[in-house]
């Protein structure tokens, strides 16, 4: 069922429920007083630091600083979105969770096909397993049984077959009634425009399904039998899978070990499945991208340190230094990022059968802290005793320094260049201060606005000045909101100064809408709403950058913008506001139902 859930009734749902009961079936609880402790079950830890009050039913880490309600605990120990938490918590108590709107058919249409969507691929996931079994799978079971994988690694990581026939699964699932143009839109089978034809996708190969946070199937990998080519094949990103966000292996790394330390990124399916046949089941694999801010951010919140393995050739190195770009941003204080080179010619499927899991997990933990691979790199092919190439080794490590999050990390590594270079610390904070003001020009405050009295409230460095000049003018004003839910008392009652044409218009509104309906005064909660979304995406991206503006001057900021926007908007002319909504629709965007209405009543105005 889809629609917004009313606030009022999450507001009784958590009165009802008992956090203390629904952390006590996850976690062993003592009774400590008044309130409840165990070990916490977000990082490792010996002595407790974990309290959960019936009181305030709240739970609250002293060690990793993890806390919320039972709706939120249920969010990070499970892994669920925000309404699927919502949904376990009122099961309950025998409860069915209301949704305002769900009555829209475009609404339940969506809903009724990402289930059905799931449900083919699931289908189909049975399949391929049900042939590896048989006859024709032989090929494939020989292939398995020489790579050295047991019948209980195969059935953890539910590996199957594809036979080599053209329209093998085609067939099974049309004699399930499930039409060819849904399998296309999956992308199980592959259509030919100039035939017309269609046939199966994954033929004569290995299949390994890939597996979301809660062990659906979204999608499958296969590795060729043959000589064909590709070796690894991808399913395409359809409605349930994108390639950016998926790691293979996490479900079944996490069904291993609910409390995981660390997690080992590694290349390919092969690796992490021969890994898991060595004992080792904490290796998860990007599908065929290099790994993106969403992968590290999901892998953030279940471990803090995370390995990256990479080939010691020329093409590993460059992934490292993409990995390393990536990664920087993530790096909170308490978070490790280490890079592991393996010796030319291995991979970890052969290193691990030469060397065995111990040797290989003793090359994991004295893998490169982020901090030496750093300086490393930045080094990589200088010499360093010539002035000029001291500089762009500074400039260079100075660069990244730039893209950490403040904190212990970014002091102690401008500490370290420092010392590395002869440079005292101060200027180098001075150069990324500098920096900061120069890459935050007056433009980005709203024209005719007022300058804030106030200088900005952090110093912020010279790549993420960058990043937040690039914002644009709606986006502005959304973060404002994500940072200070309260400052939507100070919009107008209607939502006409958003912006029509701007691509951020649409979330503006929504987040407005929901921020009045239901009194949010938190940012946690707002984004919970949107948690699991692209919205959601991009909103924790918002509240992850610090406005330029000071806290103080924010609402006078928020009225600036709202002032610009609706100055903007009457002078814009009907023919313009009309070619704006229409190039968002021929680029493939989807309009919101207030700006389809606007279109319409344009389109009417400009015929007659």
């Amino acid at each position: 069922m889809t629609g917004q859930i009313p606030q009022r009734f999450i507001d009784d749902l958590l009165a009802r429920v008992d956090v203390v009961e629904v952390v006590g079936e996850r976690v062993k609880l003592k009774k400590a007083g008044r309130n409840h402790s165990g070990l916490c079950p977000f990082h490792q830890e010996k002595s407790p630091s974990f309290t959960v009050s019936a009181d305030k039913q709240f739970y609250h880490c002293f060690g990793c600083g993890a806390h919320g309600n039972a709706l939120r605990f249920l969010m990070e120990y499970d892994k669920l979105r925000f309404p699927e938490a919502v949904e376990q918590l009122a099961a309950r108590l025998g409860l069915e969770v209301p949704r305002e709107g769900a009555d829209d058919p475009r609404a339940q249409a969506r809903e009724r096909k990402r289930k059905e969507g799931v449900n083919l691929l699931e289908l189909s996931a049975s399949f391929f397993r049900e042939r590896l079994r048989m006859p024709e799978g032989q090929g494939a079971r020989e292939y398995l049984e020489r790579r050295g994988l047991s019948p209980e690694v195969v059935r953890d990581f539910g590996i199957g077959y594809a036979p080599g026939g053209w329209e093998s699964l085609k067939r099974h699932l049309g004699e399930r009634g499930i039409a060819d143009a849904v399998q296309i839109e999956y992308g199980l089978l592959v259509h030919r425009e100039d035939s017309g034809r269609s046939y199966d996708r994954f033929r004569d190969r290995v299949i390994f399904p890939i597996r979301d946070i809660r062990g659906r199937t979204i999608a499958f990998g296969g590795r060729v039998l043959g000589d064909a080519k590709p070796k690894y094949l991808n399913s395409p990103e359809t409605p349930v899978f994108h390639k950016g966000r998926e790691l293979y292996g996490l479900y079944e790394a996490r069904q291993a070990n609910p409390r995981l330390e660390r997690l080992v990124i590694v290349e390919g399916y092969m690796d992490v499945v021969a890994l898991a046949q060595f004992g080792i089941r904490n290796a998860v694999a990007t599908l065929g991208t290099a790994t993106t801010e969403d992968h590290l951010g999901r892998l953030f919140r279940m471990v803090d340190e995370v390995v990256f393995c990479f080939d010691g050739d020329r093409a590993g190195r460059q992934a490292a230094s993409r990995a390393l770009e990536t990664v920087l941003p993530q790096m909170i204080d308490g978070r490790q990022a280490r890079f592991l080179f393996l010796p030319e010619g291995e991979d970890p499927d052969t290193l691990v059968r030469r060397e065995g899991p111990a040797g290989f997990e003793d090359r994991v933990t004295c893998a490169s802290p982020l901090s030496e691979y750093l300086f490393e790199h930045a080094a990589q092919g200088r010499d360093l005793d010539r002035l000029e190439e001291r500089e762009r080794f500074a400039s260079q490590v100075l660069g990244a320094i730039g893209r950490l999050p403040e904190g212990v990390m970014k002091s102690l590594l401008l500490t370290e260049l420092s010392r590395r270079t002869g440079v005292d610390q101060s200027s180098f904070e001075a150069l990324m201060s500098r920096g900061a003001t120069e890459t935050a020009p007056s433009a980005e405050l709203p024209p005719g606005g007022d300058m804030p009295s106030a200088p900005p409230s952090e110093e912020r460095p010279l790549e993420t000045g960058r990043r937040q000049s690039s914002m644009g003018r709606m986006a502005r004003a959304l973060q404002l909101l994500v940072h200070e839910p309260a400052l939507v008392e100070r919009l107008p009652e209607d939502d006409d100064w958003c912006d029509q044409a701007d691509p951020e218009a649409s979330l503006c509104r929504e987040v407005v809408r929901l921020l009045k309906a239901g009194g949010y005064r938190s940012a946690q909660v707002l984004l919970a709403h949107f948690h699991g979304t692209p919205e959601g995406e991009r909103l924790a991206a918002l509240a992850r950058q610090a406005p330029l503006v000071p806290k103080g001057v924010r609402g006078a900021e928020l009225d600036n913008w709202v002032a610009y926007f609706q100055r903007h908007r009457r002078q814009r002319s009907p023919q313009e506001e009309y070619d704006a909504l229409l190039a968002r629709t021929q680029a493939g965007e989807r309009l919101s139902q207030e700006e389809r209405r606007r279109l319409n009543e344009l389109l009417m105005e400009l015929k007659t």
